[in-house]
C-alpha cells in the first residue's frame, strides 16, 4: 500500500520521468547505435533518410519497452540488489499498471512505426527480439539456468540484423555476421559485471555463473568467448564487407579484450572485473565505429 501511495503522489511529468528510467537509455542508446550501423553497411553509401529515422525510433521505442517489462517483472529482486535497488519499479514510484499500460503503447507504436513505414519484416523480428528478451530470457531463462546470458544473448545480438533488414528486407549473411560478434560478446560483458556483483547475484536467488560455479570457472570462460569472439570480428574482413582499416582496428579491440580477459583470469580483482566490464562497452562501440569508418573509408 505504501508504494502504491507514493506512487499515487507523483505527477505525470513525474511519472513519464520514471518510466523513461525505466526504459534504460543508456544500455539501449548502445542498442540503437549497433541497429544503426547495420542500416548504413546495408547500403553502399546513405540509407534514405525517412527509413532510417522510422526504423531508428522504431527499434528504440519497442527495445525501451521491453526493458521497462524487465524491470517490472524484475521489480522484487531489484529491490534486494544494490545496484537496482534505485530503479522506480523497486522503490515503488510507478505502479505495475502505469509501467504494463505505458510499455504496451511506446512497444506497440514503435512496431506500428515499424510495420508501416520499413517493412513487415524487420516489425516481426523487432516483436520476437521483444518476446525474447521481456519474456523468454527474463521469465524462463534468467531463474532456471546459469547460461541463461548465452542463450537470453541472442535478443541482445538482434539490432544490428534489425538495421540490415529494415534497408534490404531480408537477412544475409553479411547481417548473420554482424549478430554472430555481438552474440559472443555479450557473455564475457555481463559475466564481468556479475563476478564484480557476485554478491548480489547471490542475495537474489538468481543462478549467475559466478554464483552457481565460481569466479574463476566464469572468467576462463569469458576468456574462451573473448577468443571466440576475435575469430568472429575477422568475419567482416573475409567476407568482403570490410577492408584493412577495419581489420586492423578490430585486431587492436581483440588484443586489449584478450589482455583483460587473461588478467582477470589469472589474477582476478572486483575492480579489474569492473575495468574490463567498462571496456566490453567500449569495445563494442569502437568496433562498430571502426565498421562505419572503413565503410565510408573504401
Amino acid at each position: 500500500m505504501a508504494a502504491i501511495s507514493t506512487s499515487s503522489r507523483r505527477s505525470t511529468g513525474q511519472r513519464l520521468g520514471a518510466f523513461f528510467e525505466l526504459c534504460k537509455p543508456r544500455v539501449n542508446s548502445l542498442i540503437v547505435f549497433t541497429a544503426m550501423i547495420g542500416m548504413f553497411l546495408a547500403t553502399p553509401s546513405f540509407p534514405p533518410f525517412g527509413l532510417f529515422v522510422a526504423a531508428s525510433v522504431g527499434i528504440a521505442l519497442v527495445a525501451g519497452a521491453a526493458a521497462a517489462i524487465n524491470c517490472l517483472i524484475e521489480k522484487h529482486i531489484d529491490s534486494l540488489m544494490a545496484r537496482t535497488r534505485a530503479r522506480p519499479t523497486a522503490r515503488g514510484e510507478v505502479s505495475y499498471t502505469e509501467t504494463l499500460t505505458l510499455a504496451t503503447l511506446v512497444g506497440g507504436f514503435g512496431l506500428w512505426i515499424l510495420y508501416s513505414f520499413v517493412n513487415p519484416l524487420t516489425m516481426w523480428l523487432t516483436l520476437a527480439t521483444f518476446l525474447g528478451y521481456a519474456l523468454v530470457y527474463t521469465v524462463l531463462l534468467k531463474p532456471a539456468t546459469p547460461m541463461n546470458i548465452v542463450i537470453g544473448g541472442a535478443s541482445g545480438a538482434m539490432p544490428p540484423l534489425l538495421g540490415w533488414t529494415a534497408i534490404t528486407g531480408q537477412v544475409g549473411p553479411e547481417a548473420l555476421v554482424l549478430f554472430l560478434i555481438v552474440f559472443i560478446w555479450t557473455p564475457p560483458h555481463f559475466w564481468a559485471l556479475a563476478c564484480y556483483r557476485c554478491a548480489d547475484y547471490a542475495k537474489s536467488g538468481l543462478p549467475m555463473l559466478p554464483v552457481t560455479h565460481g569466479i574463476r570457472f566464469t572468467c576462463l570462460h569469458s576468456l574462451l568467448y573473448v577468443v571466440m569472439l576475435t575469430a568472429a570480428t575477422v568475419l567482416p574482413y573475409t567476407l568482403g564487407m570490410s577492408g584493412p582499416w577495419y581489420l586492423l582496428g578490430a585486431l587492436v579491440l581483440d588484443v586489449i579484450f584478450l589482455v583483460y580477459s587473461v588478467t582477470l583470469w589469472r589474477d582476478y580483482s572486483d575492480k579489474l572485473a569492473r575495468l574490463t566490464f567498462r571496456y566490453s562497452i567500449i569495445y563494442l562501440t569502437l568496433l562498430f565505429a571502426a565498421l562505419l569508418a572503413d565503410h565510408f573509408l573504401r
